[in-house]
């Protein structure tokens, strides 16, 4: 385990032995350094969505990154210059189940990690977040908050993107289809009651819908729509991510690379037709990560995916899930979906 300087600025010294002391979730005051120890920190909340500001640097020089709960990532690595101090901030959901929603509880409370080079934590502060836009993620295991390594889904690195003010409500889950999202009680029934006028729902369902046929998939689409409408938030079509499968020509005109199932059914396609139809944003993924991993080639693409560890063509590493989520991001930005100014840029 790599060591980091855990540099405090409140009157109290922390040692590796140090035991966190727990929180207290109904004080109403911000939560600090006091609950972090050199292997991370815990916050004895309650479920629902906290604004974290941190403080980082120490008297060497640093670089700090941070994830969360179930791996997700929540500041991307964040240099401070020896003696300097940086301050950043973010929004994070806490619920239960913390991963995927048919996955295990998780540990109640809200879990920081510190990661990069050379991490350095000067100051904490844990606050309810009380004006937040929040976006939530209805997807498969190509989206979802992975357990464990190799894997990792997009919108489990999307946090480290986003600025305090908006936070990431992940329920995409792994091996769901827009049939069974509808028809699971943990799923949809869970999502829709929580959304709340204004939020943005991301929706990114077709690798596991394999046998679905065309006019069930586009009622789907459409049921999802108009579910969030009616909760008054504002849906988001996203077209899924190639498969890594080439021609031989170099290219990914395939049925499999492009998502066609083996009814014919071409479900970028009909995600474009339904966001039409409906007057609904669309972030053509299909379309973006085919011109990046093409550019990128047979060799260079093995790293966004999990070739070399799984010969795995459909699930991304953490590196390749990362840069999806940044193509994400930009789609976000450019459609004014969410404000500039929430947004991590580069």
């Amino acid at each position: 385990m790599r060591r980091f300087n855990l540099a405090v600025l409140a009157a109290v010294t922390l040692s590796a032995g140090l035991t966190a002391v727990p929180a207290q979730a109904h004080s109403g005051r911000p939560l600090g350094i006091e609950n972090c120890t050199t292997a991370g920190c815990h916050f004895d909340v309650p479920p629902g969505t906290y604004d974290v500001k941190v403080l980082l640097g120490g008297d060497a020089a640093s670089s700090t990154s941070i994830s969360g709960e179930t791996r997700r990532s929540l500041l991307p690595e964040t240099a401070a210059e020896a003696g300097g101090r940086v301050s950043r901030g973010f929004t994070v959901n806490v619920r239960t189940p913390e991963g995927e929603p048919t996955g295990p509880d998780g540990t109640p409370g809200l879990d920081l990690v510190l990661g990069g080079s050379a991490p350095a934590l000067a100051d904490i502060k844990v606050t309810r977040a009380r004006h937040t836009r929040q976006i939530f993620l209805v997807g498969d295991s190509t989206v979802c908050d992975q357990p464990g390594d190799p894997y990792s889904g997009w919108g489990q690195q999307l946090p480290q993107y986003l600025r305090k003010g908006v936070s990431v409500a992940n329920y995409a889950d792994s091996g769901e289809s827009t049939v069974t999202y509808l028809s699971e009680p943990r799923l949809w029934a869970t999502v829709q009651p929580l959304i709340r006028p204004g939020d943005l729902v991301l929706v990114q369902l077709a690798h596991n819908d394999k046998t679905t046929d065309e006019a069930t998939y586009r009622a789907n689409l459409e049921t999802l729509v108009a579910g969030v409408r009616e909760k008054g938030g504002n849906p988001v079509l996203v077209t899924p991510i190639v498969r890594r499968w080439f021609n031989s020509d170099g290219t990914l005109n395939n049925g499999t690379a492009l998502l066609v199932n083996g009814l014919g059914v071409d479900h970028p396609a009909v995600i474009r037709s339904v966001a039409a139809a409906e007057g609904v944003p669309l972030i053509d993924l299909t379309a973006r990560t085919k011109s990046l991993v093409e550019s990128l080639g047979v060799e260079g693409s093995k790293a966004i995916y999990l070739y070399n560890e799984k010969r795995d063509n459909t699930h991304t590493s953490v590196h390749g899930a990362t840069v999806y989520a940044g193509l994400v991001r930009d789609e976000l930005v450019a459609q004014r979906l969410v404000p500039a100014g929430l947004v991590r840029v580069g």
